[in-house]
C-alpha cells in the first residue's frame, strides 16, 4: 500500500470520520439496514424524521469506505407505506441489493408479487416512529406475506415488545428485529423484552440486526462499552441468526437527536463483538445470504 493510499481521506456524506475500518471485511459483506431519501417523494403525514436527501451515489462512497458490496434497503418511516423511494434505490443498486418495504394492508396480491420480483424480501412494521402500522396489523400482514417467503421486520419499545410474546410466537413468518431489539444496554439480562428476543433467536424464529448501537446507547455512541454485553448476548445464543446494518444515513443523527456516528468504527466494533473471523463471516456474508436470498459467492471469491 502506497503512502497516498494510507493517508487517503474517505469522507462520506452523513458519516463521521474519514478513515477506513481497521477490520477488513470478507468478500460479499452485506449492510443489512440502510435508507435512501429523495425530496421528490413527499413525506407521510405525521412523519417525525425528515432528513435531507441521501442518494445511492452517496451510499456507494460508504461501500467503498467500509468494504461492503451487498445492501438491504429499508423504506424509512419518513415515507409511510410509500415504497417508491426505496424501490428507486433498489433498482439503482441492482442485483447485489434487496429491499424491505412498508405495507398498510391495502396492497393487492399482484402488487406483492411485483415487489417480490423487484427484490423485496420482507416488510417492516415500525411501531416506534412509524406512521403506517399498528400492533393489530401484525397478524394480518404476516398472513399476507407468508406464502411469498418474506419476513416481518419489527421495531418497537421494549415495554411494548415484552407484552407481545404470544402474538409473535404464533406468526407464520420469520421475524427480524432491528437496532439490537431497541434494548438499552442497561436492560440486557434484566428486561423481559430482552429475554423474549433471546428465546425467539434460540428457537430459530427470529433474526436480529446489530444496527443502531449509537441509538440504543445511553451515551449515543457505538463506543459505549455497555453495548458489548448486549451484542454478545445475541451472538452467544444464535450466531447464525445475527445480522449487521449501518443505518446510514443515520436519520436520527441528521435530525439532531444523536451525534453522527463513524461507520468505520461501527465495523470495528462489530468485529470486536464477533470475536473471530469465522463469526464475522457468518454475520456479514452467510446469514444475509440465507435470509435475503443473495446468490452464493463464486468459489474464486470464497477461496483463500
Amino acid at each position: 500500500m502506497s503512502p497516498n493510499q494510507i493517508n487517503a481521506s474517505f469522507a462520506v456524506p452523513f458519516s463521521a470520520g474519514t478513515e477506513r475500518p481497521k477490520t477488513a471485511l470478507p468478500a460479499g459483506a452485506c449492510d443489512c439496514h440502510m435508507h435512501v431519501y429523495d425530496g421528490r417523494y413527499p413525506s407521510a403525514p405525521g412523519a417525525k424524521l425528515l432528513p435531507p436527501d441521501a442518494s445511492v451515489a452517496d451510499y456507494r462512497l460508504l461501500q467503498r469506505r467500509i468494504g461492503t458490496s451487498r445492501t438491504v434497503l429499508v423504506t424509512p418511516s419518513t415515507y409511510g407505506s410509500d415504497n417508491r423511494c426505496m424501490l428507486n434505490g433498489l433498482a439503482a443498486l441492482g442485483a447485489q441489493a434487496r429491499g424491505v418495504a412498508v405495507m398498510d394492508g391495502r396492497e393487492s396480491d399482484a402488487e406483492l408479487r411485483r415487489l417480490d420480483a423487484l427484490g423485496v424480501r420482507g416488510i417492516r412494521c415500525n411501531l416506534s416512529l412509524g406512521v403506517a402500522n399498528t400492533v393489530d396489523m401484525l397478524e394480518p400482514l404476516a398472513q399476507r406475506i407468508a406464502e411469498l417467503g418474506w419476513h416481518l421486520q419489527l421495531l418497537m419499545a421494549p415495554e411494548l415488545l415484552a407484552g407481545l410474546g404470544d402474538t409473535l410466537r404464533r406468526l407464520p413468518v420469520p421475524l427480524v428485529f432491528d437496532h439490537l431489539g431497541r434494548i438499552n444496554p442497561s436492560q440486557a439480562g434484566r428486561h423481559p423484552a430482552h429475554a423474549l428476543l433471546l428465546e425467539l433467536l434460540g428457537q430459530g424464529r427470529a433474526w436480529i440486526k446489530l444496527s443502531g448501537g449509537y441509538i440504543v446507547s445511553s451515551t449515543h455512541s457505538v463506543e459505549d462499552p455497555d453495548l458489548d454485553a448486549l451484542a454478545r448476548s445475541y451472538l452467544n445464543v444464535a450466531p447464525e441468526r445475527v445480522l449487521w446494518g449501518s443505518d446510514w444515513p443515520h436519520a436520527t443523527a441528521s435530525a439532531g437527536v444523536q451525534p453522527l456516528p463513524d461507520d468505520a468504527r461501527q465495523i470495528d466494533r462489530l468485529a470486536q463483538w464477533a470475536g473471530s473471523s469465522a463469526v464475522l463471516q457468518r454475520v456479514q456474508v452467510d446469514n444475509p445470504q440465507a435470509l435475503y436470498g443473495f446468490p452464493p459467492l463464486p468459489s474464486s471469491e470464497t477461496s483463500p
